[in-house]
């Protein structure tokens, strides 16, 4: 008998960076029966430095889209993950199965200074998601 899909949410407040990428990865380093997605509790639309840092891995997210939390979605997930305490603290209330995480990474939008300060600040973020998703694949092998 197949293993029913095990389904993962990242969560941000406008789904632009942070849950994008995180979502990218898990795609990418997760197990084939994982249904990942990302949302925010707003859409900002896809940041396009987050576009650029995931690019630099070789990762592809410039077809993601920022989107709204499917409440039918959340309710049956496995896992969430909420990267920003705003998403942590706004995020609709969820069924007592479903696991909860909380990454609490700055938001990469707000850096200031030049495109190349802001791109640092990115790829640090981006690779403290990276780090956090391989943690959480080596988790889902056991």
């Amino acid at each position: 008998m197949t293993k029913p899909a095990r389904q993962l949410y990242f969560l941000c407040t406008g789904n632009s960076c942070r849950s994008q990428m995180a979502e990218g990865f898990a795609k990418q380093l997760l197990p084939a029966d994982w249904t990942i997605r990302s949302a925010g509790i707003e859409t900002h639309g896809l940041n396009p430095q987050a576009v650029t840092v995931m690019a630099e891995v070789g990762i592809d997210i410039s077809k993601q889209t920022s989107t709204l939390i499917d409440p039918v979605y959340l309710k049956h997930c496995d896992l969430v993950v909420t990267l920003c305490g705003d998403a942590r603290d706004r995020c609709p209330v969820t069924p007592p199965t479903v696991l909860k995480q909380h990454w609490p990474l700055p938001d990469p939008a707000q850096a200031t200074g030049t495109l190349a300060e802001q791109l640092v600040v990115f790829r640090q973020v981006r690779d403290a998601i990276k780090s956090q998703i391989l943690t959480l694949s080596t988790a889902a092998d056991n």
